[in-house]
């Protein structure tokens, strides 16, 4: 399946550091679930990659986690997943993970308040070529955030979806007045999935 991916990618034999997805989200319902669960925000654990405020809700997280630090964590080794608490409030969250045809692992809600910045970083292995795609859906955002991948701006509009290699380095500052929530996917990289990212290549 991975192999399939790569065979479609660009000559350097990987996909694009960004791709837009093929679908998109109702904007209004996306944010009627923000509404129903913005609350209780848990402050991101890596706190050395980031200043301000940078946090998190579960909303699908490890199964047997039930401190809410460790639900927010995405464990890298981890093999089994459960939906949480609050997807039961958020029905259109349901649907929109539904319309992934692939195995989702971590779901999360992730907040980055006006004034804070996520520092440069790179996650680990964090791209489809490894098996796992982290797949982003803004919600809330405003002209005035600026997310740079390997130094190039990505700019999404809520209710997009995005696939973003993030083993490659990233970072974020909201210069703005509004709050930045994105609902962040983790995708283990199917047959479905990665025809939908070869596709989306091009």
């Amino acid at each position: 399946m991975l192999d399939q991916v790569i065979r479609s990618a660009p000559p350097e034999g990987q996909l694009p550091d960004r791709l837009r997805l093929p679908m998109g989200f109702d904007v209004d319902r996306l944010r009627a679930d923000l509404d129903a669960v913005d609350r209780d925000w848990i402050d991101h654990l890596v706190k050395q990659n980031y200043e301000g405020n940078w946090s998190v809700l579960p909303l699908r997280h490890t199964a047997g986690a039930t401190h809410p630090v460790m639900m927010i964590y995405s464990d890298p080794t981890a093999t089994e997943f459960v939906d949480g608490p609050l997807l039961g409030a958020t029905p259109y969250f349901r649907e929109v993970l539904a319309a992934f045809q692939c195995p989702l692992t971590v779901v999360r809600l992730m907040r980055l308040t006006p004034g804070s910045v996520i520092k440069p970083h790179y996650d680990h292995d964090l791209a489809a070529e490894h098996g796992v795609a982290r797949l982003h859906i803004p919600i809330t955002t405003n002209p005035d955030v600026e997310f740079l991948l390997n130094g190039t701006p990505v700019t999404m509009a809520p209710g997009e979806a995005w696939y973003l290699r993030l083993m490659d380095t990233h970072s974020v500052v909201n210069r703005g007045t509004s709050d930045r929530v994105h609902l962040v996917i983790d995708a283990l990289v199917d047959d479905w999935l990665g025809e939908m990212l070869a596709a989306s290549a091009g």
